[in-house]
Formats: C-alpha cells, sequence, structure tokens
C-alpha cells in the first residue's frame, strides 16, 4: 500500500481503508488469480478443491505442512468502505499499471501480443493440406482473413498425399499441418516410422466421411457381408478412415485383414482409380464421395457419422521441435482455426465456405459439389435426396477419448506394431502429451466460446460404447464379438 500511496495509485485515506483489509484475505485473492493464470474456470476449480479441504489454509498445511497453512491463516477484520469496493479498485489499479507498462510497445507487437499472449516469433507462414473439406477450418482462415486477424501471414500449400504430410512434418519443410487425427499419435509412437512427436492442437471436422461404392455392384451391396473379396481404399493407414472401416467390416462378419483388400489411395485420386477399377469401393473423406455421385460413378453407402455421431477426422497438428521455438506463433495460428472451425459449425455460414475453399488454389471442386457436403443436402447416388445437416461438422475440442479409442483400434489391428508400443498404461500418458485438450480448451474460453468442462467422456458408437477408463477391455469384448 505505501508503494501504490507514493506511485500516486492511491489516495492516502486508501491507506487506512487498507490496513483493515485482511492481508490473508489479499494472498488468498492474489493466490488464485496467479495459480490459475486468469482463468476463471480454473479460479473456480481451485476454490471448489480448497473448499472441499477446509479451506485454502488447510489445503496449503495438507500439501506443504503447517507453516504454510499458518501463512494462509484466516484473519477476520472489518472496513466501513467494504472490502468488495476496494478489491475491486485495486484490481482496477492493477489493470492501470499493466496498461501503462505495455504502453510502449509499436502496433505490430502489440496486436501479437494482444492476440497470442506473446510476440509472435514468426508470422509469414506456410501450412500443409489436403484438398479435402475435412480442411475447411485451416483452409478458410486464409481467404477469410481468420489468420490476418492474429497478426499472421499465411499461405496454405496443397499436398498430394498424407504420406508426404507425414514425411514433410519429420523433415521440418512447412510451419504446420492439416493431418488425420490418428497421425500424431501414430509419428510420436513411431508406428510405421521413426518416433517423431506432433501434438495435435484441435480438432478439424468431426464426421465428414462415407463408404462410397462402385456403381458396378449396385444392385449387389446392402451390407459389410456383401463386400467380400473387395478392394478397398482408405486415404493412410493411420486414419479414422482405416480405424471406422475396420470396425464396420469386423461387425458385419468380414475380417478386414483377411476378407478383402485395404489399400491406401490419396483422396485427390480416389474417383479415378474406381472408375479404372483399381478399387470396388473406399471410404473417404469428403468431397470425394460426393465427387463419385456427381460422376456417376458410385453410390454413398454409409455416412461414416452412422457409425459413430461426432467421431473425430482430421486435425490441425505441428512437430514438438517447431512449437517450442515458436509458442506464441503456435498459439496464434490454432487460435485462428478455432475461430474457423465455430464460424464454420454454423449451418448458415456453409453456402458462403463453399464458395471460398471450393476454387482451383484450395479443393479445386464444383461449388455445388463441396456445398452438398457441407450443407448436408446431397444426392446418393441411388436416386434418394438426402437431408443431412450434421454430414459433416466442426467441433475443434480435442476430447482425451477420441485419443483413447484411436489408440485401442490400432492396439487391436496391431497397426504399426502397436500391440507392443502401446501398453495398458500408456493411455492416458500418450493421450495427455500429444492431444493438447487443456489448451484448446483455454483458447475458446478466450475466444468467448464454451467448450467442454471434462477431458473425457464415453463415446458412444453404433454398436457398442466405449469406457475410456478401460480401453483394452474394450478390445477384449469387440474381438469376442465380431471374432477378430
Amino acid at each position: 500500500m505505501d508503494d501504490f500511496y507514493k506511485m500516486g495509485l492511491i489516495k492516502a485515506d486508501a491507506v487506512e481503508v487498507a490496513e483493515a483489509v485482511s492481508s490473508a484475505e489479499l494472498r488468498e485473492i492474489l493466490f488464485y488469480k496467479n495459480a490459475s493464470q486468469g482463468d476463471p474456470a480454473k479460479e473456480k476449480l481451485l476454490r471448489a478443491l480448497a473448499e472441499e479441504a477446509g479451506g485454502l489454509d488447510q489445503a496449503m498445511a495438507a500439501a506443504f505442512g503447517p507453516q504454510a497453512g499458518e501463512f494462509f491463516a484466516s484473519i477476520h477484520s472489518s472496513s466501513p468502505f467494504g472490502r468488495r469496493s476496494f478489491l475491486k479498485g485495486l484490481a482496477a489499479g492493477a489493470a492501470m499499471i499493466t496498461i501503462a507498462n505495455s504502453a510502449g510497445l509499436d502496433t505490430q507487437d502489440a496486436h501479437a501480443a494482444g492476440h497470442a499472449g506473446g510476440k509472435l516469433e514468426k508470422t509469414n507462414l506456410k501450412i500443409g493440406f489436403i484438398p479435402i473439406t475435412c480442411a475447411t477450418p485451416i483452409i478458410m482462415s486464409e481467404p477469410m482473413g481468420f489468420y490476418k486477424s492474429n497478426g499472421l501471414k499465411c499461405k496454405v500449400v496443397k499436398m498430394p498425399s498424407w504420406g508426404a504430410v507425414r514425411d514433410s512434418a519429420i523433415a521440418g519443410e512447412l510451419d504446420a499441418y492439416h493431418m488425420l487425427a490418428p497421425m500424431p499419435i501414430s509419428m510420436t509412437l513411431g508406428l510405421g516410422t521413426s518416433p517423431f512427436s506432433v501434438k495435435l492442437a484441435s480438432i478439424e471436422n468431426i464426421n465428414g466421411q462415407a463408404i462410397t461404392v462402385a456403381n458396378r455392384h449396385k444392385d449387389k451391396v446392402k451390407s459389410a457381408a456383401d463386400m467380400k473379396g473387395f478392394v478397398f481404399g482408405v486415404p493412410f493407414p493411420y486414419s479414422m478412415h482405416n480405424l471406422l472401416l475396420r470396425y464396420y467390416l469386423a461387425k458385419g462378419g468380414v475380417d478386414p485383414d483377411k476378407d478383402v483388400q485395404i489399400r491406401p489411395v490419396p483422396p485427390p485420386d480416389s474417383v479415378a482409380q474406381m472408375v479404372a477399377g483399381d478399387i470396388d469401393a473406399y471410404l473417404m473423406p469428403d468431397p470425394f464421395n460426393q465427387r463419385a455421385v456427381f460422376e456417376g460413378v458410385g453410390f454413398i453407402h454409409l455416412l461414416t457419422k452412422d457409425l459413430w455421431v461426432g467421431h473425430p477426422c482430421c486435425a490441425f497438428a505441428a512437430g514438438e521441435p517447431w512449437i517450442n521455438k515458436h509458442p506464441n506463433t503456435f498459439k496464434a495460428i490454432n487460435k485462428s482455426i478455432i475461430e474457423a472451425a465455430n464460424y464454420a459449425t454454423n449451418p448458415t455460414n456453409r453456402s458462403e465456405i463453399a464458395k471460398y475453399i471450393s476454387g482451383r488454389a484450395f479443393l479445386n471442386q464444383p461449388t455445388k459439389v463441396v456445398e452438398a457436403v457441407l450443407t448436408g443436402k446431397f444426392d446418393d447416388g441411388l436416386g434418394n435426396k438426402k437431408n443431412v445437416p450434421d454430414r459433416i461438422d466442426f467441433k475443434p475440442y480435442p476430447w482425451q477419448s477420441f485419443s483413447h479409442w484411436i489408440q485401442s483400434q490400432l492396439v487391436r489391428w496391431d497397426l504399426g506394431g502397436a500391440a507392443d508400443a502401446i501398453k495398458a498404461g500408456d493411455f492416458n500418458a500418450n493421450s495427455a502429451a500429444i492431444f493438447l485438450t487443456n489448451e484448446a480448451q483455454s483458447l475458446e474460453r478466450e475466444l468467448g466460446f464454451n467448450p467442454p468442462s471434462r477431458s473425457f467422456k464415453t463415446e458412444k458408437l453404433a454398436y457398442d460404447s466405449f469406457d475410456p477408463t478401460d480401453p483394452l477391455g474394450y478390445v477384449s469384448k469387440q474381438i469376442d464379438r465380431d471374432g477378430v
């Protein structure tokens, strides 16, 4: 208080009020504000935990010993002006000091600090993407200004395949990437490649995939059992596409490793390979399911949302070495993408977005094909006009239970040696290290959105429910049920 008085920030008569306020009360307030890093939800949680312990002093004593408890001991006192009013004033004074200290920042630095929590280490960036609707938030952020609003000059770079994305990330050729949700897990754990740490910052899209079958099988395929002997295309071995296709086939009595062939096909090549007869069907991201219908090549057999409503598909990710070197820039990119995803989740914005992302520089698809996917109003190739608003959706929250389910299926099918690489006690550590759920949660709150308060939930699929507390038990039940 003396220092505030000497600095001219408070009046002389305020000192008397200040002296009447409990020093322990002030310490508690400062403790909660600092420990929560200004996050109201975290502060609320900390206060609830302290209350459960019988007070902050008891919590400190329990954690650090009786001396800490004595430091936070409550001292009751009163003030004729009221503590609440004084503390509001004190908070205002602190805000004034903060503003005064930041007055020396130039405009660019202030803009970067305001949007990313600190000066951006790099503003001219290149972000790799595959030309599919799953990349909508990453793509639209360039032409629609979401990157620019966060102080960034981003160029999205079209990649030919997921293998190229993986190799480019390891080589450090671009700054950040559109990835399949399982890729940060497989790359970090070294499944099918040398280990390279990748962090998944936010989910690009949920749903947004389909099983499309060549028209030559139109009168023959009604269920998975009718697909024995098929050659399937999926975009990458470590993809939700591969995992969900296996889930569907196995439940239908088809062994994915013996009764059919599943091979990687770059999404932009999928329609051409179907036309050539190289594949009978594929589980691909859009717009290539709808493009097959548009070209009269295939029909949509099943939307993956019918296997798992709200399943993750693609994600925004970057290599850990790059993130460590550019933490504020990484946060700014993620913030841009989360803003874009929340804009895209509003159905009234979908037609507008389709016009921005369908051009040659991005998806290079007819706008009406992209719009059919984004709006969910489409022809299925069987003569039916569908209206499925959540055919694709954009929910950026990276649930830890998503990661647990992905790991469970990598283990089930032993993809890349996952059965040896992932043990029962590894799921929580892997998910916490790779899926940056807390960071995404904080960013969404900072942006004024309302993210979930939990990290895990029971995932309800078409044929079972996934309990993230027992992922290997889930796998055992699947094998017992399906025989594979």
